[in-house]
């Protein structure tokens, strides 16, 4: 049995189609990131997932359960941390931990959790006094103290610096080592492509794609890209001719020819055949942003 289910879910405010069809399955054990533009359907589906919202036809399994007529039992076993949450504005940090551990009969121990999000010299401050950041490792740690089977992370980096960032990727990966699932949400490419297992990308509501990251990437319109000098200059007509090139780009002296795999060899053999000189060639591969672009039509420009 998946650990979360999504089948063909349909949720609409007024007259605008939030999430239009998603059907997504997420194995226990592994972690399962969803990418996609401001509004297109993500937390309005993670939500219907834990149970927060009510999806207007379609089904959401959590091992099997339903998250609303079996929300009690939902709730032990999925920890949620949503991308805005509000605590009492004079809660301590330790105030937090100390009340959400007792909503469980073996809860994580709160004062590990809050070390390993660096919000030890936090614990005595209250909740109005913490940063946009402070505050997201506060809902994360409160997501993990019921010691759940899955996990929903909505975009559980904004606001990190830099630091705080990798720490947290850390911790994900330590989660999922001690066989929690999870379900990300996020913007940043390099952290779903760090962490994930697999990726759906949502666009209108709807899954344009499931795939690893490395799949994703594979299904890039250009899959590599030349760049260099020529001493000599190449005939641009030449470098439009090559099998399965994208396009041709010149600016500040270097050349960017965009393609497959297929180019890469096709333009090494012209180079011959012309006896020219490339200075600082580099083939560089795509990337999980070029997918995403091409799979959600984001402009380029």
């Amino acid at each position: 049995m998946p650990m979360i289910e999504v089948q063909d879910l349909h949720k609409t405010y007024g007259a605008r189609k939030a999430v239009d069809g998603v059907s997504l399955t997420v194995e226990e054990g592994e972690i399962f990131g969803i990418l996609g533009p401001n509004g297109a359907g993500k937390t309005t589906t993670v939500e219907c997932v834990a149970g927060l919202r009510r999806p207007d036809t379609g089904t959401v399994r959590v091992a099997g359960l339903d998250p609303v007529t079996a929300h009690h039992d939902v709730t032990r076993l999925l920890g949620v941390q949503l991308q805005q949450s509000e605590l009492q504005p004079k809660l301590t940090v330790a105030e937090a931990l100390d009340l959400y551990a007792s909503f469980y009969s073996r809860p994580a121990d709160g004062r590990a959790l809050a070390e390993r999000l660096g919000l030890t010299e936090q614990l005595g401050t209250r909740f109005a006094k913490l940063s946009g950041g402070q505050r997201q490792r506060l809902s994360v740690a409160l997501a993990l103290l019921g010691n759940p089977r899955a996990v929903v992370l909505d975009e559980l980096t904004t606001g990190l610096d830099p630091r705080g960032r990798r720490d947290t990727w850390a911790l994900v990966e330590d989660i999922r080592a001690g066989g929690v699932t999870v379900l990300l949400v996020t913007h940043v490419m390099e952290e779903a492509q760090r962490l994930c297992d697999r990726i759906a990308v949502i666009d209108r509501g709807r899954v344009t794609a499931v795939d690893t990251p490395g799949g994703l990437i594979d299904r890039a319109a250009a899959s590599r890209t030349v760049s260099f000098a020529a001493e000599t200059p190449l005939d641009r007509a030449d470098l439009l001719a090559l099998p399965g090139v994208t396009g041709v780009v010149t600016r500040d002296g270097r050349t960017l020819v965009t393609g497959t795999d297929a180019t890469v060899d096709a333009f090494v053999q012209l180079l011959a055949r012309r006896a020219v000189t490339a200075r600082g060639l580099r083939v560089l591969d795509a990337t999980l942003d070029d997918a995403y672009l091409d799979l959600t039509g984001a402009d380029r420009s």
